[in-house]
């Protein structure tokens, strides 16, 4: 059994889509962020860094319990535990990593900034929401010129690519993105939101 302690943020949603599109039996531990409960110690013991999402499989290589944190570590973890959503083509499993890692370094980080700047600061500032919403901006025109050569981000196959840069990217206004501006980015959106295995992680995560 796999425990995945999780919240419903961009972030927190990548790891239960993983999980249902790869048919891993699973248990959701919701973890109550506005309450703190990622600093307290029982989490801390599993995420030293004190952030969702985080996972306990208690079947890890060799019949040892893991815990892992991080989502792209989660992700690439599950993916080679299931013998899914990485593309068995040598060529486009790199192209998986490639989009995979560009949304831990870039992704992530300039649309979380550019939404805290633009929604949750105190103290508006202009200057460093210009600079990551034009980074946010910037980076969806990255993918929208590879999802007008590709259907997904490592080539043929749906990867461990798409579910990471699809919970960013189905938030995009949250960053201040419009995705009409965006319409292979758009489509690409819509097509993974009526996966089933991406509605199932969804409701369970309201």
């Amino acid at each position: 059994m796999i425990e995945v302690y999780t919240a419903n943020t961009p972030n927190g949603i990548k790891v239960p889509i993983a999980l249902e599109e790869l048919g891993l039996e699973y248990r959701l531990i919701t973890v109550n962020l506005a309450a703190g409960e990622q600093n307290r110690p029982a989490f801390i013991a599993i995420n030293p860094n004190g952030r969702i999402p985080a996972i306990v499989d208690h079947q890890g290589p060799d019949g040892q319990r893991l815990s892992l944190f991080e989502s792209g570590a989660i992700l690439l973890y599950l993916a080679e535990k299931a013998g899914g959503l990485l593309p068995r083509d040598p060529l486009e499993r790199q192209r998986a990593m490639e989009y995979l890692f560009l949304q831990v370094a870039s992704v992530g980080p300039m649309f979380g900034q550019a939404g805290w700047f633009l929604r949750s600061t105190p103290m508006p500032c202009a200057v460093a929401i210009e600079r990551f919403r034009g980074e946010a901006l910037r980076l969806t025109g990255v993918l929208e010129a590879r999802l007008r050569q590709q259907p997904w981000l490592a080539g043929s196959e749906y990867s461990v690519a798409d579910v990471m840069n699809f919970s960013w990217l189905r938030m995009a206004h949250y960053g201040g993105v419009e995705l009409a501006r965006f319409p292979a980015v758009a489509a690409w959106v819509a097509t993974i939101s009526e996966r089933p295995a991406v509605q199932r992680a969804l409701a369970r995560m309201q």
